[in-house]
C-alpha cells in the first residue's frame, strides 16, 4: 500500500449513509476502506487499535457524538485526520476549532469529498509553521458552508449575536461574539476600533478628528467608522502616533 493512501474509517449510525460513503471511498484512489463504526465509542476503539489515517465522521449519533469523538482525538499525539460528513451546518465553527480537515454537508458529493481528501493529503505532505491567528472562517450561506480567508475580510461589524464579515461587495453572517472573534484574528493584521467594529489594518486609509475627542477611521471603501474612546490609542498606532 502506498504511503499516500489513507486508511479510512467511516463513522455513521445510518446504514444508507455508510453505504453511500463506502461507494465514494471506493471511487477515490488515495483512500482505502479500513472499516466502519456506528457510534463514537466504537470509532475511538478502532482508532486506538491503530492503523487509521482518516475518519469520515458523522455528528449526530447515539451516545458519544462526532464532536465528542473529535475532542477526544485532539488529545492524541498523532491523531487521524477528520472530515465531518453531516447534515447539520451549525457545528462548523466548533469543528474547525478542534482542528478537523474539512466539514462536508450531506448528501456528500464525490467531487466535494475528493477536495476534502486533497486537503488532508496536502497537510500530511507539507511542513508549515504554525500560523498566527485564524487563517480562514467557515460561514453558512444558503444551503452550504463557504470558506472565507481571513486576509480577504475588510471589516467586521457586530449584529446582535452575529458578526457580519464584509468582503468587498459581499458579506456573510457568522454566529460568534466579537470578543471571541477578536481573539482568533491576527492582531498584526486586524484592529478593533469600537465595541462593534474590527477592521483590517491595511484597509484603513486615514483617521479623522471630528472635534470634542471624537475620531473616525476612514476606510478604503469610502466608509467612515467611529472609533471608540477605549480603542483610540490603538487606532492611532496605525499612523505612528
Amino acid at each position: 500500500m502506498s504511503a499516500d493512501t489513507l486508511n479510512t474509517l467511516i463513522v455513521d449510525d445510518e446504514p444508507l449513509a455508510v453505504e453511500r460513503l463506502e461507494r465514494l471511498v471506493a471511487g477515490i484512489d488515495r483512500l482505502e476502506l479500513a472499516g466502519t463504526a456506528s457510534d463514537g465509542d466504537a470509532a475511538l476503539k478502532a482508532v486506538r487499535a491503530g492503523g487509521i489515517d482518516l475518519l469520515l465522521l458523522d455528528i449526530a449519533m447515539p451516545g458519544r457524538d462526532g464532536i465528542a469523538v473529535a475532542r477526544a482525538l485532539s488529545g492524541m499525539r498523532s491523531p487521524p485526520a477528520i472530515i465531518f460528513c453531516t447534515a447539520f451546518d451549525g457545528f462548523a465553527v466548533e469543528a474547525f476549532e478542534l482542528g478537523v480537515a474539512d466539514y462536508v454537508l450531506k448528501p456528500v458529493a464525490q467531487d466535494r469529498l475528493e477536495k476534502a481528501v486533497a486537503r488532508v493529503l496536502a497537510a500530511r505532505s507539507e511542513k508549515r509553521p504554525e500560523p498566527v491567528g485564524a487563517q480562514e472562517f467557515w460561514v453558512p450561506h444558503r444551503s452550504e458552508l463557504i470558506r472565507v480567508a481571513a486576509e480577504d475580510i475588510d471589516r467586521i461589524e457586530a449584529e446582535r449575536d452575529y458578526m457580519r464579515l464584509h468582503l468587498g461587495d459581499r458579506s456573510y453572517l457568522l454566529h460568534e461574539t466579537i470578543g471571541a472573534l477578536e481573539e482568533r484574528l491576527d492582531e498584526a493584521k486586524f484592529l478593533r476600533i469600537h465595541r462593534s467594529h474590527i477592521v483590517r489594518r491595511d484597509f484603513v486609509t486615514g483617521l479623522r478628528h471630528e472635534g470634542g475627542g471624537v475620531w473616525h477611521a476612514q476606510l478604503a471603501d469610502g466608509e467612515s467608522l467611529r472609533i471608540g474612546r477605549k480603542y483610540l490609542n490603538q487606532a492611532k498606532e496605525i499612523a505612528g502616533r
